[in-house]
């Protein structure tokens, strides 16, 4: 794949660096404005739980992140050092039990601002892909 990558050390503070390098691929690549908050936001919340779940917080691990521009779809990947996860054990954060539950609504937010996603590596990437529009 021919992709344009950018790799972070697993800290919170390293998130900070999402915003510049969609920044720069919006430029490139003409993102939408309207398309533009779905795609951070998504990233955010994927590289966030790659850092704390994936990768436990450890600073010696990375996270990777990756774009690729397809004929219509604008496809990210970002992958941790992690064992993965299950995403059907992901408890929907719309159900009333879960309401007033803190996290956990990562993956449901992923899901809901992009048009695909999936679950590969046994959990450890999470594919994003966002339709050209």
């Amino acid at each position: 794949m021919d992709c344009n990558t950018l790799k972070i050390p697993s800290t919170p503070e390293q998130i900070r660096h999402l915003e510049a390098y969609v920044k720069e691929l919006a430029s490139i690549h003409n993102i939408s404005d309207e398309l533009y908050p779905n795609i951070l936001i998504s990233l955010t919340e994927a590289v966030n739980n790659a850092i704390i779940h994936g990768n436990n917080n450890d600073g010696s691990k990375y996270v990777d992140i990756c774009f690729d521009k397809k004929e219509q779809t604008f496809e990210f990947k970002v992958s941790d050092q992690g064992k993965g996860f299950n995403p059907s054990s992901v408890p929907d954060p719309t159900l009333p039990e879960n309401i007033e539950c803190c996290g956990g609504r990562g993956v449901f937010l992923i899901k809901q601002l992009s048009d695909r996603v999936n679950f590969l590596d046994q959990g450890s990437t999470v594919e994003i892909c966002f339709d050209i529009r």
